[in-house]
């Protein structure tokens, strides 16, 4: 049983695709968020069934309406009335269902692209909070998502608290193969505060796609410090120094065919003029 929060929505600009999710279950990632890159986004919860996701979305991608598909899988399922479930195609269309017996406070509210649903929430506040802060959010969609979710937990989220929480964005065009084309994918499984930890998430990955390595300094006390700093010597220029501690890294085993692969893949490009 996932009794959550969520939000699913096709980014005008860019035609992404994504759905986030928070609730007072552990690792509600694992079954009630869903996205095919090109195809569309689904979300099931409440009494969660994961056909929804999977079965929706193929029929979707089959070419039929989110409405369409809703009502032939509600109408196959004895459970309706428990379920919460929402759809979203790749050109926009949405279709939502709130079952009569999701457990109160539950709804969802549409909008031109996006679609946000909840049960067991302290208020219907959540659902209003949540639609605002999207309509009314200026950000990459992965952001944007996030923003919402945390609207609906300043506004009271889940009646029973908070534990884990999730967020998936696919790319806006059909990937060669069905698992591609995920570009974010980030879960928080058991957290007190799991909405802050997926954002933190969230721009620890930013991070990683722009080579910050001052933000990843800051946001991976863990990591590996001393490549944190070579990374950081060469986008300020300081090419011996980055160059004599690479030679220091590089001696340790297996760093440097890893250095090498992550050159070669495009992931490390300020250390490429560095490896002799």
């Amino acid at each position: 049983m996932a009794v959550t929060f969520s939000v699913i929505a096709r980014d005008p600009v860019t035609g992404e695709l994504g759905a986030g999710v928070a609730s007072a279950v552990l690792a509600v990632g694992r079954a009630v968020p869903w996205a095919t890159a090109g195809v569309g986004v689904a979300v099931t919860q409440s009494q969660t069934r994961r056909g929804y996701g999977s079965h929706g979305l193929a029929g979707i991608a089959a070419g039929l309406d989110p409405g369409d598909v809703l009502d032939t899988l509600l109408n196959r399922d004895s459970g309706a009335l428990s379920r919460q479930v929402a759809l979203l195609s790749a050109d926009g269309e949405i279709a939502a269902h709130t079952g009569a017996d999701c457990l109160p406070a539950a709804g969802h509210r549409i909008g031109p692209g996006y679609s946000v649903q909840g049960n067991m929430l302290t208020s219907e506040n959540v659902l209003d909070a949540m639609a605002e802060a999207y309509a009314y959010t200026a950000a990459p969609l992965g952001e944007r998502l996030i923003a919402t979710l945390e609207a609906g937990e300043r506004a009271g989220g889940d009646l029973r608290g908070r534990q884990s929480a999730a967020l998936l964005v696919a790319a806006a065009e059909p990937a060669e193969d069905p698992g591609d084309g995920i570009p974010i994918d980030l879960r928080v499984d058991d957290s007190q505060d799991p909405i802050a930890e997926l954002a933190r998430l969230l721009r620890l990955q930013r991070a990683f796609e722009t080579g910050d390595s001052a933000a990843l300094a800051t946001l991976t006390p863990a990591g590996p410090p001393d490549l944190l700093a070579i990374m950081g010597a060469a986008r300020r220029g300081d090419l011996a120094g980055a160059k004599q501690a690479l030679r220091e890294l590089r001696q340790q085993p297996g760093w440097d065919a890893w250095l090498r692969e992550n050159v070669r893949t495009g992931k490390l490009p300020y250390l490429a003029e560095l490896l002799d």
